[in-house]
């Protein structure tokens, strides 16, 4: 959530963010109201309360014939404190419901416009010509059935449409690149983190995933837990409810997880292979620095991003995404999209948002410099969302005859396997 001094002190910078957004402005105005009554209200409350204890003192005193008038005037104020506190808890929740569904602040250089009014920053690698070589590129799926590597038929027979099972050198180029992806992060100074797929209400809705982004949330009603969509939500919340030192930071966690997302509002998208499923493993990175800091974390973030996919000899852009997509938590967002070639044009593969103080005051997180306790900030970035990993280096590293070469910086953890190959040709 932002912080409501901000709000009071600068209503229209909240205003222009929300309208960027692509939100509802006057909800800035009806949070303005309530927090006005829960200030109003609690000082009332304090007043009431502190004539309730000057009489207190009073009565012990006080002559037969005063005490009798006080203590009718005691019954009095028990009942108006008792309706100024109720008023006071109201106006408190009023405020907080209204704050928690208030997006963050857009971040002034961001794009302004929907999804597709992103700006494109950085290109990197070479498109691949393959007219040039031969041949005609076979998707991700043609490829992956014939290498015995996935396996979309069975997935759906088991669970339905958008699951599927990853088999053999699927199954392996999975773990090498889950294991390369730690690798980097280790060195780069991340705590690898093995996170807990299922997370309270709290925990969810501190990090902003209950907001407009719920649709895509699965929710287990009968024990009220949320199964997460990325590890960002339990390390978000690792640190709940803490106060840090400020000499302890930055504090860097790179967590694998499985994730799950119901894909609410993608009816007949990317329906074909793995590109966009319900159920997924991904290593996320994730850091917790001081608000002064956030700016240059977000940018080693993208680093550590372009790096992998880089490693990966992928060909990929990165963009600035543009306000109307960036989700409630971020206050800027870049995405590295690697190049499909049968598509024909780059696909999200990873992000790096910076999400200021939004979480750490959802969730109370806090750090300590001297006697200052402040909220700090939290950055998040994806380093290796698997499917789509293994989308794009199957489509990338293809071979005429249907085998795909395999990253260098793989082989370590495939054995030393520079191709994989199809297992009948």
């Amino acid at each position: 959530m932002i912080d409501l001094r901000l709000l009071r002190e600068d209503p229209d910078r909240v205003r222009a963010s929300q309208r960027a957004r692509g939100e509802d402005v006057a909800l800035v105005d009806a949070l303005l109201s309530a927090d006005e009554r829960r200030r109003s209200s609690g000082v009332r409350f304090d007043e009431l309360r502190s004539e309730q204890k000057a009489l207190g003192k009073l009565i012990p005193k006080a002559t037969p014939e005063e005490r009798a008038e006080l203590l009718q005037k005691a019954e009095q104020l028990k009942t108006d404190v008792k309706a100024a506190e109720a008023e006071q808890n109201d106006a408190d929740d009023e405020t907080r419901r209204l704050l928690l569904q208030l997006g963050n602040l857009v971040h002034p250089d961001v794009p302004v416009g929907g999804e597709e009014d992103f700006v494109v920053l950085e290109t990197h690698g070479t498109v691949r010509d393959f007219a040039a070589e031969g041949f005609e590129p076979k998707d991700h799926l043609e490829l992956g059935e014939a290498l015995g590597a996935i396996d979309v038929e069975r997935g759906a027979k088991v669970s339905g449409s958008r699951f599927y099972y990853l088999t053999g050198v699927g199954a392996l180029l999975e773990l090498a690149l889950v294991n390369a992806a730690i690798a980097q992060a280790t060195e780069a100074g991340f705590i690898p983190m093995l996170t807990p797929a299922l997370v309270r209400p709290r925990a969810m809705e501190g990090t902003g995933f209950l907001g407009q982004a719920a649709e895509n949330v699965y929710h287990l009603e009968k024990d009220d837990y949320y199964l997460v969509g990325t590890s960002e939500v339990p390390l978000a919340a690792y640190h709940m409810d803490e106060i840090v030192d400020a000499d302890k930071l930055p504090l860097r966690y790179a967590g694998f997880s499985p994730c799950f997302r119901r894909e609410a509002g993608t009816y007949g998208k990317d329906t074909r292979g793995i590109f966009r499923v319900h159920q997924f493993d991904k290593v996320e990175m994730f850091s917790y620095v001081a608000p002064e800091d956030a700016e240059a974390e977000h940018k080693r973030l993208l680093d550590w991003e372009k790096q992998w996919l880089t490693s990966l000899e992928l060909p990929f852009q990165v963009i600035d995404v543009a306000t109307g997509d960036l989700g409630a938590s971020a206050s800027r967002k870049f995405d590295c999209e690697a190049w499909i070639p049968t598509q024909g044009k780059y696909r999200e593969l990873t992000s790096a948002s910076n999400c200021d103080g939004f979480q750490a005051r959802r969730l109370s997180v806090r750090m300590r410099e001297g006697k200052k306790v402040q909220p700090l900030a939290t950055l998040n970035g994806t380093l290796c969302a698997v499917p789509r990993t293994i989308v794009a280096i199957l489509e990338n590293h293809q071979l005429a005859d249907g085998s795909v070469r395999v990253p260098e910086v793989l082989r370590p953890y495939l054995g030393g396997r520079e191709v994989l190959e199809p297992i009948s040709k």
